[in-house]
């Protein structure tokens, strides 16, 4: 064991002091913490680069917090004159971490604008869900953040989100219903105000042909 441990003390040492192992601070030193509180040994062969392993995943898993969503799509924003039906980016995976429970969550994304003279990448779409996503969220939160973040920054004719995701929260504890699924939606401009914009993102979501 004391070779083990000389081990994880060398693969430390080249962190930095921000993400120092055992510090009182650290995320490292509350999960050995936590592992105590829970009955077992931090130090046996199993446990011993769980605190590190569970570090990095939630640096990981976080890491929405140091990027910035209207960066992400500012650099791929382009003039396109010709273009005014809707756009569709269906499909988009992404896992996230419940705030309440600190559990995932996740699901498929369907964004939609119709664009006024500007477009953005197709994949900043994807690109801005994970921004959000990867953060301590709910769901509720990550629909209206997508759907403002690209009204704000294109200045479309509409935006639509809508997000469908299975909560772990709901499936591992509490009320264990193994099948529930939660929808949410955002309508702005255009996806509100006229219900036959709001029917044909529906569709296209759906996959149906009109």
């Amino acid at each position: 064991m004391s070779s083990q441990r000389a081990l994880y003390n060398e693969m430390h040492s080249e962190l930095d002091s921000r993400t120092a192992p055992d510090s009182p601070d650290g995320i490292e030193g509350h999960v050995r913490n936590i592992l105590k509180h829970m009955g077992e040994d931090p130090d046996r062969e199993g446990l011993l680069k769980t605190p590190y392993r569970v570090a990095r995943a939630f640096e990981y898993l976080t890491k929405g917090y140091q990027q910035d969503p209207k960066e992400v799509i500012n650099n791929a924003i382009f003039t396109e004159e010709d273009y005014s039906e809707m756009i569709v980016v269906k499909d988009i995976d992404f896992f996230s971490m419940c705030e309440h429970h600190i559990l995932p969550f996740f699901g498929r994304a369907n964004v939609a604008y119709i664009p006024n003279k500007r477009i953005v990448g197709i994949s900043k779409v994807a690109r801005l869900v994970d921004v959000y996503a990867r953060r301590l969220q709910v769901q509720e939160r990550i629909t209206t953040q997508v759907a403002n973040t690209l009204m704000e920054e294109l200045n479309p004719l509409g935006v639509g989100v809508i997000i469908t995701a299975e909560h772990l929260c709901m499936r591992m504890r509490g009320v264990e219903k193994q099948n529930s699924i939660v929808t949410t939606s955002a309508t702005l401009g255009a996806f509100r105000t006229h219900q036959e914009t709001r029917e044909e993102f529906i569709t296209l979501v759906n996959g149906r042909q009109r």
